[in-house]
């Protein structure tokens, strides 16, 4: 079962247990990391958005059914207070838990019903080589995303292409990318970098990142890098087999037959793993 339609039968089976994305990922057998990755890139949002949207969900059924104490409910759907639920109540439905219990309906409420993931086109993967990769100095341009939003990392690419030249001290490497672990929220910064052989003062609106030397699963990634992700989602909830991820930064190195202008020439996505 792939790591994604494991946590979707765990949360949906335990929706009224107290649930973590640290305790969902010990549960699957996987890191923090590797799960909040394998949820996203298959389904598009985070593990704590999802988990939150249906435990709202059920308790709006719950109270549209005329549930006499809604502070049972909202201890229920995870929440210490009526306060707090009624806050995310509403920031969830545009209305309050009062208002749905007296209408006695779910009209106009944006219900999220159980997610169940289709099959998936089956994304080719060779098996990965197992590389031990010395320390990565890299100075780069850092923005935050979400699964949602991925389409904006090629324009992030351009920006940081216009800053390249006065990076200083760069090593004789094609640019790479850092992807950070996603927090609860399924957010990540992206850096596009530039390799450097010490560190500076980074230029104004750059940042530094010092990775340590660590052993990555290596994947390639043939195909047209607007498709990266299904390969990352191959790699996330298939690809990686017994072996246990480090809740530490991906690295994405264009092959040397890369092409900027075309997307076309290969990619391959090193997958930090636990000591």
């Amino acid at each position: 079962m792939a790591v994604a339609d494991n946590a979707l039968w765990i949360i949906e089976r335990n929706l009224r247990e107290p649930i973590s994305l640290t305790s969902l990922a010990h549960a699957c057998g996987v890191s923090r990391s590797h799960l909040a990755n394998a949820f996203g890139t298959a389904t598009g949002q985070s593990v704590v958005r999802y988990l939150r949207a249906r435990r709202l969900s059920e308790a709006a059924r719950v109270l549209a059914q005329g549930a006499p104490d809604i502070l049972t409910v909202a201890l229920d759907a995870g929440y210490g207070s009526h306060e707090a639920f009624t806050r995310a109540f509403r920031e969830q439905f545009g209305r309050t838990p009062e208002t749905v219990r007296g209408q006695n309906s779910l009209a106009d409420l944006e219900i999220v019903k159980p997610l169940e993931l289709k099959a998936r086109a089956a994304t080719h993967l060779d098996p990965p080589r197992i590389i031990a990769e010395e320390r990565i100095r890299a100075v780069g341009l850092s923005e935050s995303h979400s699964f949602a939003t991925t389409i904006a990392i090629p324009a992030q690419w351009q920006r940081f292409m216009e800053l390249y030249d006065i990076v200083p001290d760069k090593l004789g490497r094609i640019p790479i990318g850092i992807s950070q672990a996603p927090d609860d929220n399924g957010e990540f910064p992206y850096i596009c970098a530039a390799e450097v052989s010490r560190f500076g003062d980074p230029p104004p609106g750059l940042v530094k990142m010092d990775l340590p030397p660590r052993v990555y699963a290596v994947f390639e990634h043939r195909g047209h890098v607007s498709r990266i992700f299904e390969t990352y989602d191959a790699i996330w909830n298939e690809g990686l087999g017994d072996r246990k991820v480090a809740d530490a930064p991906v690295v994405e190195r264009h092959n040397p037959t890369f092409d900027p202008g075309t997307g076309e020439g290969g990619l391959t996505l090193w997958i930090p793993l636990a000591e």
